[in-house]
């Protein structure tokens, strides 16, 4: 209850801080780019927010949980940007409403994988 809590404030503050680089750079760089520019800067603060806060308890080592948490990233970032394209060049959907439903897609992929195998707690 304790990390599910916490992921979800880490989690909404990530997702904010993406939107809102997506939002800066979008002016001047393809959505797709402007897309990423917000997962690179996003991801600062999501791995220090579940580091600290949501898996407080992990296991296993910082340098071991950046690593692990990169590659769960790297594939919430493929899942977003593929749902992403789709919502916005598929369906045509405002890139702001692309880009939420593609955020919310991929997080319950990243919750999954960051509380079992990158945060995994202590046995």
């Amino acid at each position: 209850m304790h990390s599910g809590f916490w992921f979800l404030v880490v989690g909404s503050a990530a997702a904010a801080t993406h939107m809102g680089v997506f939002e800066l750079t979008k002016a001047h760089l393809w959505p797709e780019l402007a897309n990423a520019a917000g997962f690179c800067v996003a991801f600062v603060v999501s791995f220090a927010g579940h580091r600290r806060l949501s898996f407080q308890d992990a296991g296993t080592s910082f340098w071991q949980s950046l690593r692990r948490f990169a590659a769960t990233a790297l594939a919430g970032f493929v899942a977003n940007e593929l749902m992403f394209v789709v919502l916005l060049r598929g369906l045509n959907l405002p890139d702001w409403l692309a880009l939420f439903f593609a955020l919310v897609f991929a997080s319950a992929q990243t919750f999954l994988l960051s509380r079992f195998w990158a945060f995994r707690r202590r046995a």
